[in-house]
């Protein structure tokens, strides 16, 4: 296979992100996280604030509480009232994804990848999580914070993220189903992560050992 993509979902202090950087460099491949926003500001002819925008007024939203908007492949058209609205950045973004995928292979961290690309059979789809205590800990350290900061940082991410995915995809962020494999790294280092990782890469699509 010409083409693949490695969809990462991760909890706040698994590492998921570190993880995702050295795969992206050991497969000499781009990582698409924040950077997809620019993207899908190109595409869609919108400001790229309003995406970034966006993103924070989701982290603000009492909708994540009380319904979903799920994602079902649809461009709300310019001259509509709700070109620029939430749900239609997330399309925006969606739709660069799908591009993406036809064209070259990547990483893409978050952003309901996995689901987004379900219908594509040239994805990875992994889930990286960690103990709360490990996330803990590792949070604190990375940003010098208190381990109460770093609880309550982790938590409130975590929540960000559970209500971000249930919201657009009508699924549960945490459910193994929704992936091909899961890894802890609060068992696993990051580069036995990648080594695994990488592996399933290489057997799944058919690559050729990387160094």
């Amino acid at each position: 296979m010409d083409r693949f993509v490695i969809a990462v979902t991760r909890t706040c202090g698994s590492g998921g992100t570190t993880i995702s950087k050295m795969l992206a460099e050991k497969f000499e491949i781009d990582l698409y996280d924040r950077k997809l926003l620019r993207l899908a500001s190109q595409d869609s002819g919108i400001n790229e604030e309003l995406f970034a925008r966006a993103d924070e007024n989701t982290r603000k939203s009492l909708l994540y509480n009380v319904e979903k908007k799920v994602y079902h492949g649809e461009i709300i058209p310019p001259e509509s009232n709700d070109f620029v609205s939430d749900q239609n950045l997330f399309n925006y973004q969606a739709k660069v994804l799908k591009e993406l995928a036809r064209q070259e292979s990547y990483i893409c961290v978050g952003r309901a990848c996995d689901y987004v690309l379900r219908e594509f059979s040239n994805v990875l789809r992994v889930f990286v999580y960690a103990p709360e205590a490990v996330c803990f800990i590792r949070e604190a350290e990375r940003q010098g914070i208190s381990i109460n900061e770093a609880k309550r940082y982790v938590r409130m991410n975590d929540r960000y993220r559970r209500r971000y995915y249930r919201y657009h995809t009508s699924n549960e962020w945490e459910n193994p189903y929704n992936y091909d494999v899961c890894i802890n790294t609060g068992n696993i280092t990051y580069e036995e992560s990648v080594s695994i990782i990488s592996r399933l890469v290489e057997e799944k699509f058919c690559i050729k050992n990387v160094v």
